[in-house]
């Protein structure tokens, strides 16, 4: 009888012939072959206006050259020194980084506290908070403005008969107009917090709220040591989405205060744009704050990301 070597191959099982198909391995280049109709799409409705609004940012192009009447010369950054040296950019810069902060803080606070007020009542008023959140984040920004505009308006609206102003304007002041204008843009952004921060809570183990409860934590100190840690993830996305609607504010902006206030008191950047280029005909220091704009929200949206990742966060 043969003797089994120590090497032999044992009785009983087979190993599989070497000559048997292997799955094949997938190509590093599959998935963009997937993911290309999505990005020549991308690459049309956003690379290329972004590209044009900074090719005519670094040209003098104005009504003249549109109408061909006088060739396109090339400025470099001649408008963007034009645009850092005059006075009014500052301001209304300022004006636009303080207000676009207030509406992100009300924004995230008012659909914070109605997506935990959501997890405390019963079901039909939870319905009909919900129903009428969805109706003010579907209402036009144009006719939510309109309004607004109404309620407080100082001849026929309701606001001053109930609060006894009598013939008020709450746009003809600076800050008045400003705090109008945020009620409105909260109004129609808090649905959005809302209701994504409410999924966050109600996929929260109950387990976890109970023991908290149980060891004696108010409200307060549960949603800041408990529900804001695990919700993190969801908090960073709608503060990011708010800072980027909020900044570039514009339809509340021109039609509650009829296109930037008295002497452009209430102006921010993009309705700041928009009359350098169009009421102006300045196109090319119109793309300038626009060029602006765009890489003070990249930052900001980079910056803090890098913050949250040296947090540990997964994004």
């Amino acid at each position: 009888m043969p003797v089994r070597g120590r090497f032999s191959r044992p009785r009983g099982g087979s190993r599989r012939s070497s000559t048997a198909p292997r799955p094949r391995a997938r190509r590093p280049s599959t998935p963009w072959l997937y993911l290309a109709p999505a990005l020549v799409v991308l690459g049309g409705l956003l690379v290329y206006p972004i590209y044009q609004l900074g090719l005519i940012s670094v040209f003098h192009y104005t009504q003249a050259q549109v109408s061909g009447g006088e060739p396109t010369t090339f400025e470099g950054f001649g408008n963007y020194a034009e645009l850092f040296g005059d006075g009014q950019f500052w301001e209304v810069l300022l004006a636009t980084v303080v207000f676009a902060a207030a509406c992100v803080v009300s924004t995230l606070a008012v659909g914070c506290a109605l997506a935990v007020l959501l997890t405390r009542v019963r079901a039909v008023p939870r319905l009909a908070l919900m129903l009428a959140a969805l109706g003010a984040w579907a209402t036009p920004a144009i006719t939510g403005s309109t309004v607004w505009l109404f309620l407080f308006d100082a001849d026929f609206g309701p606001v001053n008969r109930v609060l006894g102003l009598g013939d008020h304007s709450w746009t003809y002041g600076r800050f008045s107009a400003f705090f109008l204008v945020l009620l409105e843009v909260v109004w129609c952004s808090f649905p959005f917090v809302m209701v994504t921060v409410y999924a966050g809570i109600r996929a929260v183990p109950a387990e976890v709220l109970e023991a908290a409860a149980l060891d004696g934590a108010s409200q307060w100190r549960i949603w800041r040591s408990v529900l804001a840690p695990m919700l993190r993830p969801i908090l960073v996305v709608v503060t990011i989405q708010s800072v980027i609607w909020d900044f570039k504010v514009f339809t509340q902006i021109y039609v509650m205060t009829g296109g930037g206030g008295i002497a452009g008191q209430n102006l921010v950047l993009n309705v700041y744009a928009y009359q350098k280029a169009f009421a102006s005909s300045q196109y090319s220091l119109g793309a300038a704050i626009g060029v602006v704009m765009l890489l003070i929200l990249l930052a900001v949206t980079l910056v803090y990301l890098r913050l949250l990742r040296r947090q540990g966060e997964e994004l």
